[in-house]
């Protein structure tokens, strides 16, 4: 059940109806957590356990870090967040990691078998979320859940719960003791949200979709000129699908009455790499630095170390994107440019040269291209296909054969810009009144756009993978 399939449509106007029936708080939060565990078992019911699971022995961890002193509460830290690791290497990695392996083992004509391991749907997200809950009460920096059900709340909450965005408990939690409040101005803002992120799915990421997805399946059919359109075809794509899935989650949170902080600030408009990572999956980015940055020791004990911290913490969120050295390779990437811009950033200091409009350009151009390229790992099957693509970029450019591919970005390039536009527009606050004739005339003008230019069947969200 995906945001912009009917059957989520079904599901959230049945559980609105029935959260405007019921009178009291903990009534509403019993029926919006069991709405959630029937979102997350409708992929597959047997992950239904594995999330009751990780929730209760969390809860219980996150109980024990908060009556206990150092260094029994140190000990119960580490026992929590070695718990969820080792559910997550399992389930995640367990096969890279076998794989990898066996790579050495050929030598000595040994193979170890792999395990049908079957993913659990945003298992990366609820594990990086509960370690950061047992995290923050070690610190001090937040409160334990008052009760389970708050807590199980804040674990299954189902607009965030596959692919994001990453909620502090802190924040989240002050939600949950707020309640859930079902009026018109939280409607009329989490709709256009919706609404937004559901035209950037639909319209220009699943679009572009039909024409990246032929590209990259059989690179070697294609010209040089193509790649590139393909390349930059797929930015837009992820972008707009992720971004999307952000927007649509935002938003539906805001209908239930919960403020989700936003996951991405125009990452594309970056004048450098360290700008993009502030721009992109915001809380993924905030998370890396608080969570394993800064106790690495972040800036604190030297350049050197500064430099090494950013590798790790780069290669590793690599991994953490998915099993195979294309991410890690990836995250590496970005480490190394975080690594030399700040070399860079260190030695140059601002002045009238660097703030002029022209050199801002350019420092926008090489960002964006050297995402773009870096993207390639991201979406390609296997180390050696990105290589090949990475070489054929760099062929002759012929333009005869692309009028298909051309046609797509032709179309996409405008509406991503004007999603953009609209959600920078959303931030600032200007918001159409759905309740007016010409808030509703726009509401169902793009409504009907939407389902017009929808592809067949709704292509699921690349970051579910993750």
């Amino acid at each position: 059940m995906i945001f912009s399939s009917l059957e989520f449509f079904v599901f959230f106007s049945v559980l609105i109806g029935i959260l405007l029936l019921a009178r009291s708080q903990g009534f509403k939060k019993i029926i919006l957590l069991g709405a959630s565990y029937f979102f997350y078992g409708y992929w597959d019911e047997r992950f239904v356990f594995l999330l009751a699971a990780l929730t209760i022995v969390n809860y219980a961890i996150g109980f024990q870090i908060e009556s206990t002193q150092n260094p029994e509460k140190k000990r119960w830290l580490i026992a929590g967040i070695t718990f969820n690791l080792i559910v997550l290497g399992f389930f995640k990695y367990f096969n890279f990691f076998i794989d990898s392996l066996n790579l050495g083992l050929n030598v000595l004509n040994l193979n170890l078998s792999n395990l049908r391991i079957i993913l659990p749907i945003g298992i990366s997200f609820i594990t990086f979320e509960v370690i950061s809950y047992l995290a923050d009460i070690y610190r001090g920096t937040s409160r334990p859940a008052k009760t389970f059900w708050d807590f199980a709340l804040l674990v299954a909450f189902f607009p965030h719960l596959i692919s994001g965005p990453i909620l502090r408990s802190s924040q989240f939690l002050g939600e949950i003791e707020k309640g859930i409040h079902l009026n018109r101005e939280n409607f009329s803002q989490g709709a256009q949200l919706f609404l937004l992120g559901l035209v950037r799915k639909v319209i220009v990421a699943d679009r572009l979709a039909l024409f990246v997805n032929e590209v990259f399946k059989q690179p070697a059919d294609y010209s040089a000129m193509t790649l590139w359109l393909a390349v930059m075809g797929y930015a837009i794509q992820l972008y707009c699908d992720f971004c999307g899935y952000s927007d649509m989650a935002i938003g539906t949170a805001k209908i239930l009455g919960f403020d989700i902080p936003k996951n991405f600030a125009t990452p594309y408009l970056s004048r450098s790499i360290t700008e993009f990572w502030r721009r992109w999956h915001i809380s993924l980015s905030n998370w890396l630095r608080d969570y394993l940055y800064i106790p690495l020791g972040g800036d604190r004990r030297g350049k050197v170390q500064q430099y090494g911290n950013l590798m790790i913490v780069m290669l590793l969120g690599g991994l953490w994107h998915g099993a195979s050295w294309n991410f890690v390779v990836w995250g590496g990437l970005h480490g190394g440019a975080l690594v030399v811009h700040k070399l860079y950033a260190d030695r140059i200091p601002k002045s009238s040269v660097t703030q002029a409009w022209d050199y801002q350009l350019c420092a926008n151009f090489v960002t964006l291209l050297f995402v773009c390229l870096t993207w390639i790992f991201f979406r390609s099957s296997d180390f050696s296909t990105s290589l090949f693509i990475l070489q054929k970029l760099w062929g002759v450019i012929d333009p005869t054969g692309i009028n298909w591919f051309a046609t797509a970005l032709a179309i996409a390039v405008p509406m991503f810009i004007l999603t953009d536009y609209a959600g920078h527009q959303l931030a600032q606050g200007m918001r159409l009144r759905l309740s007016s004739l010409p808030g509703l005339c726009a509401f169902f003008f793009v409504m009907f756009g939407v389902v017009f230019l929808a592809p067949a069947q709704p292509a699921p969200f690349i970051y579910f993978q993750f």
